[in-house]
């Protein structure tokens, strides 16, 4: 048997060989990991790159209509009146243009940043774009106009389908331009519909950002047209986005870099519109070179930076902050609503899908342009300045009464927080988050494997006490209760009340418990708590529920597929993915599965990967839903109530067979 063993080791290690190293050529790499190169949960952002190719002309000062259609047929058609790609024969390449710009990777005009370059502004260097699109198409066909001429070319699965022809411009052609039909491949998307409404915000913003354009969508299924051209610019955009009344009327502003700059290129810069709200949610949206960047960044940094500056230099000049007040940068920025477009010459993303902004230097870009004209205008209308300063002062005040709040509860000054919570670097409320632990065990292990810049954990011993009947001067009898309510720096209230929300230190707090039925008792009775004592946390979304595997698949190496450990929530995913594996050749019964017995078992890195981390976690926010407010508080009163066992029972068994039991 050893014999045997050796033998075929030997011929493994034989056959590891020259002809064994694989070389992705062309688009191939797309294909083979696309989640590398775009989102797959629909094909939303390979249409997107066509629709910033398109902004990216009007942007560099050509053209002035972008439109798109959507096809019954599940095509989508972008068509600009740019300049058109160009179509000539590459000096080095000795292909068409248009074809290199397809088909290749890092291919691109935008590379070209030297003075009166194609583009001196656009959507980052990462070079994949269009050719991404193409690669994930089953079909894919671009016509661009120029010189008088029509020149098309056809596309599919990446590869070119009909070589490029050129023919004479009929009619009623534009002289100008480029019009793209994508067909999206189904295989790569989890959905092969383009969200709609998505994509409304997308072209609406565009039309926004380069005012005097005009951007249509047509939506064929459904008849839907629609027409954006804001001439209005930034200012008209907030301002119907804002839920609330601004304290004080828009500052819109822009500043770019001068030709003897010496710290940026020329051109480079910012506008901005800033509004303050005394209540609702802030409305923030930000762009680099056109290109939307959800998960903010540098420049949002920057501009943050440089309101502060003003606002408290403003604040200095006037003698308006009380004693022993202290303004931070937070402060101002809380009630704060804003839309800002940065051009960078050369911006860097996170990632291929350019959600945020990692360019170290469009902080200090945009800072030197907010601060000195926000500063001038808060002086030049000292009215506004004062009710703005006035806003930022509560807001600091707030926050310092939150924390004396704390304090009292303690003996000592020294320990303010619990004792047991291990809290994060940050103090950002909107990134910050709070895991409320079961046990001692998990506690470690998520201590050990969150990133502690953002993430604080709260172990939590045995079993919370069930809360829903408990009258809010006894809450803090228990410790564990007394814990949570110090850790989050929110008061008990009632669903009646308006709670002093300025001392919230976590933006999400999440219930993190075992996935099996002891983990779900210990969930309810914290939703308990939070539902009866702290609704308003609920109501504006900052309680959430860790969903932690219940099993792991381990599959062994097969062929050139390497080893895989795959996580499942329940049985249900359990048999999907076995189901899966089977499909893909994996002979039965090759791989092992493991039962977590609770989040203990689990390594800092497992906790992290599976639960933990914003990439691969599956977290679910905690809604009321549909419905009412008093059809729920009656729900769990016959839940949680003591004196409701008569109506547990009756409804566990009218309801017993729905449930799927954990044994």
């Amino acid at each position: 048997m050893a014999t045997t063993s050796r033998s075929r080791s030997t011929r493994a290690a034989a056959e590891y060989g020259e002809a064994s190293i694989r070389v992705l050529k062309g688009l191939e790499p797309v294909r083979q990991r696309p989640g590398m190169y775009t989102r797959t949960d629909s094909p939303l952002h390979i249409v997107q790159e066509v629709i910033d190719n398109a902004a990216d002309e009007i942007l560099a000062g050509f053209g002035r209509q972008i439109d798109v259609t959507l096809y019954a047929d599940g095509s989508v058609m972008v068509q600009d009146d740019g300049r058109g790609i160009p179509t000539g024969i590459h000096p080095e390449e000795n292909a068409p243009v248009v074809e290199i710009v397809f088909t290749r990777l890092h291919a691109g005009g935008k590379f070209d940043k030297r003075a009166g370059g194609a583009y001196s502004f656009s959507g980052g260097l990462h070079g994949v774009g269009v050719s991404v699109t193409n690669a994930l198409a089953r079909r894919l066909d671009v016509t661009v106009w120029r010189d008088g001429k029509a020149h098309s070319m056809s596309f599919a699965d990446g590869e070119v389908r009909e070589q490029l022809t050129v023919r004479a411009a009929k009619g009623g052609e534009p002289r100008t331009g480029t019009r793209v039909t994508v067909w999206p491949d189904p295989k790569y998307f989890d959905t092969a519909a383009v969200p709609l409404d998505e994509l409304e915000r997308l072209l609406r913003s565009k039309a926004v950002l380069l005012p005097g354009t005009t951007v249509t969508l047509t939506a064929e299924k459904t008849g839907r047209s629609e027409k954006w051209r804001y001439e209005g610019g930034l200012q008209q955009y907030l301002l119907g986005a804002l839920g609330a009344d601004p304290v004080a009327p828009l500052f819109e502003a822009e500043g770019y870099a001068s030709a003897d700059d010496e710290a940026f290129a020329e051109g480079e810069g910012a506008r901005w519109v800033l509004a303050w709200t005394e209540e609702g949610p802030p409305t923030r949206e930000s762009y680099v070179n056109l290109i939307p960047t959800p998960a903010g960044g540098t420049h949002e940094a920057g501009l943050r930076e440089g309101m502060f500056n003003a606002m408290r230099a403003f604040v200095d000049a006037h003698n308006l902050l009380p004693k022993g007040v202290k303004l931070l940068s937070e402060d101002v920025f809380a009630r704060a609503s804003f839309v800002l477009t940065a051009k960078v010459l050369d911006p860097q993303f996170q990632g291929q899908i350019k959600e945020r902004l990692n360019s170290r230097d469009a902080l200090r870009l945009v800072a030197s342009q907010v601060k000195p004209q926000l500063e001038i205008w808060l002086n030049q209308h000292p009215e506004h300045g004062r009710a703005l300063a006035d806003l930022v002062i509560r807001q600091a005040q707030a926050r310092a009464r939150a924390a004396q709040k704390v304090e009292k509860r303690k003996g000592s000054a020294v320990a303010v927080l619990p004792g047991k919570l291990t809290d994060c670097e940050s103090t950002d409320i909107n990134r910050n988050e709070l895991f409320l632990v079961e046990g001692d065990s998990a506690g470690g292990s998520a201590k050990m494997g969150r990133d502690k810049e953002f993430q604080a954990v709260l172990p939590l011993r045995g079993k919370v006490l069930n809360t829903w009947e408990v009258e809010r001067d006894r809450l803090f009898a228990n410790a564990e209760v007394h814990d949570i309510a110090v850790a989050i720096g929110v008061d008990p209230h009632g669903q009646n009340e308006q709670p002093d929300l300025a001392g919230l230190r976590y933006g999400r707090i999440c219930v993190l418990a075992d996935a099996d039925v002891d983990g779900a008792h210990i969930q309810v009775l914290l939703l308990t708590l939070f539902f009866r004592h702290f609704p308003k946390l609920i109501e504006r979304g900052h309680v959430f529920v860790a969903r932690p595997p219940l099993f792991r698949v381990d599959v062994p190496a097969a062929g050139r597929r390497p080893a895989r450990r795959l996580y499942c929530l329940d049985e249900h995913e359990l048999d999907t993915t076995l189901e899966k594996l089977a499909d893909e050749g994996v002979r039965e019964g090759s791989w092992t599965i493991a039962r977590f017995k609770g989040l203990g078992e689990m390594s800092a890195e497992q906790l992290w990967e599976t639960t933990l981390s914003p990439d691969t976690r599956r977290l679910l926010p905690v809604t009321l839903g549909n419905l009412a407010l008093a059809e729920t508080v009656g729900t769990m009163t016959m839940l949680m109530g003591r004196g409701e066992a008569a109506a547990r029972r009756a409804w566990i068994e009218e309801h017993g067979n729905e449930v799927e039991a954990d044994v």
